[in-house]
C-alpha cells in the first residue's frame, strides 16, 4: 500500500515531515514522529540495554546548535571517546545538516557504545520527522535500522 505524502506549500523555507496525525490505522513503522508545537520532534533510540529519549529541533539562522547528552555537551558526556562522538552525530555529517538543528538526548543504560548509538538512532528518526526529504539518506546509511543484538546470557557449566 502506497501512501502519499503531503507537501506543504513552499518546501524550501518549511521542510514537512510526517506526524503522528498523519499514521495510517495499523502503522507501526518509525517514519511517522511526534513534532510539539513548538517545532521540536521526539523520538526514541535503543541499542543493547541503552535506551534514548531524543529531542530535535531546527535552530534559529542567529543561534548556534548545541547538542546535549544527559545535560551536558557531548564532549563533556564522552570526553576523549572520538568514536563514540562520531558516532552520535553521523545522521547529522551524513545529511549535511549539522549545525542546522539542536539536540537534547537524555540516555540512560548500557555502556558508551551502546549509548551513543541508541542517541545515533533517535537523531536520525527524530531528523525525518522534521525533513522527511532526509530519509532516503539516512536510510541507505543504515541509521534508521534498529540494532537488537544483544549480550547473550551465560548458561550453566560454560566458562
Amino acid at each position: 500500500q502506497v501512501h502519499s505524502i503531503p507537501q506543504a506549500a513552499d518546501t524550501t523555507t518549511t521542510p514537512k515531515g510526517l506526524t503522528e496525525e498523519m499514521r495510517p490505522p495499523g502503522d507501526t513503522s518509525r517514519k511517522y514522529v511526534k513534532v510539539d508545537s513548538d517545532g521540536r520532534a521526539y523520538s526514541t533510540g535503543r541499542r543493547k540495554s541503552s535506551v534514548a529519549r531524543v529531542w530535535v529541533w531546527r535552530t534559529p539562522p542567529d543561534d548556534e546548535a548545541v547538542v546535549t547528552v544527559n545535560g551536558q555537551t557531548i564532549s563533556t558526556f564522552f570526553g576523549g571517546h572520538w568514536a563514540q562522538r562520531y558516532t552520535l552525530l553521523a545522521p547529522l555529517f551524513k545529511t549535511n545538516s549539522a549545525g542546522m538543528y539542536s539536540v537534547a538526548a537524555q540516555v540512560n543504560g548500557g555502556g558508551i557504545s551502546g549509548q551513543a548509538e541508541a542517541v545515533r538512532l533517535g537523531i536520525a528518526t527524530a531528523l525525518q520527522g522534521l525533513d522527511i526529504s532526509l530519509r532516503p539518506a539516512l536510510k541507505q546509511a543504515g541509521f534508521l535500522t534498529r540494532n537488537a543484538k544483544v549480550r547473550e546470557r551465560k548458561k550453566p557449566g560454560q566458562a
